[in-house]
């Protein structure tokens, strides 16, 4: 662990941990929850209370009259859209700026992110599993966190990064524990740890490229591997192309699903993009 602390210690722009978000995912377990405690979390923050009203303003979710205030607002939504909302706002803060060392220009991680995010949210939510749509969203959005720690360490030699998955032609976390010792997923989901996110998100980052490695929240990396896929599959990569996007069956098996329903959830992610998409412009 104390090679893993060390990249995290060294990144000289690490963002601030977001607090909110570990806080507001115990609230989403309880089977009622305060709406106040819920106001009082996210009423300190002056960018989330804005587009928290926007959105409960906005056309989409609209009453007869607007919400002047953000009891109100979050009364309207509902949590579970107003957390999704926070998680996006506070996404959207990590995961914009641009990664040199991947390649990766202003927006395209954040972009890539959300799209998988959606993806995994609807894949549990057709297994059934409603009680994770909200941490499944979470962890999908958060997978490739580790990056923006490597990103630094490959920038002066992200040259070789690219010719070594050319020529070796294989997938990235391989190229990344040969040149620097570490990968990206054991990186992000060892800095969710240090945030204090819970067990199960920190395991499915951890693990999103080899789900039966997350045990016992194996099927929660499932989500997180399929929503990255189905994200991939839409065209919404990143940075070089250069190493192979290899599909698991695994990750299919852990949810009893076939490879034939992986078109249906791409219709349907894109279907779900707009909305998702005015909830990444509200902050903007």
């Amino acid at each position: 662990m104390q090679e893993l602390d060390d990249y995290i210690d060294k990144v000289k722009s690490l963002p601030p941990a977001p607090r909110i978000l570990p806080e507001l995912l115990t609230l989403l377990r309880q089977d009622d929850v305060d709406s106040d405690r819920v106001v009082k979390l996210i009423a300190f923050d002056p960018a989330i209370t804005a587009a928290v009203l926007r959105l409960c303003n906005s056309a989409y979710f609209a009453g007869a009259s607007p919400a002047s205030d953000l009891q109100e607002a979050v009364t309207r939504l509902g949590f579970k859209q107003v957390y999704q909302l926070v998680a996006a706002v506070t996404g959207s803060k990590m995961l914009g700026p641009a990664q040199k060392g991947y390649g990766i220009d202003s927006g395209e991680l954040w972009e890539h992110s959300v799209v998988a995010a959606v993806a995994a949210q609807l894949i549990a939510k057709s297994c059934g599993d409603s009680e994770n749509e909200s941490v499944a969203f979470t962890a999908t959005l958060l997978h490739d966190i580790g990056k923006i720690i490597l990103a630094e360490a490959l920038e002066h030699i992200y040259e070789e990064l690219v010719e070594n998955s050319q020529n070796q032609q294989t997938p990235l976390i391989e190229t990344e524990k040969r040149l620097l010792g570490v990968q990206h997923a054991e990186i992000g989901g060892h800095l969710l740890a240090r945030w204090n996110f819970p067990p199960n998100i920190v395991s499915a980052v951890w693990h999103h490229h080899e789900p039966a490695g997350a045990q016992p929240h194996e099927k929660l990396a499932a989500y997180v591997y399929l929503g990255n896929m189905v994200s991939y599959f839409m065209g919404f990569g990143y940075g070089h192309h250069a190493f192979a996007m290899r599909g698991r069956t695994d990750a299919l098996d852990i949810l009893n699903l076939k490879p034939e329903c992986l078109p249906d959830y791409m219709i349907k992610t894109f279907e779900q993009l707009q909305l998702v998409q005015s909830l990444v412009k509200i902050n903007s």
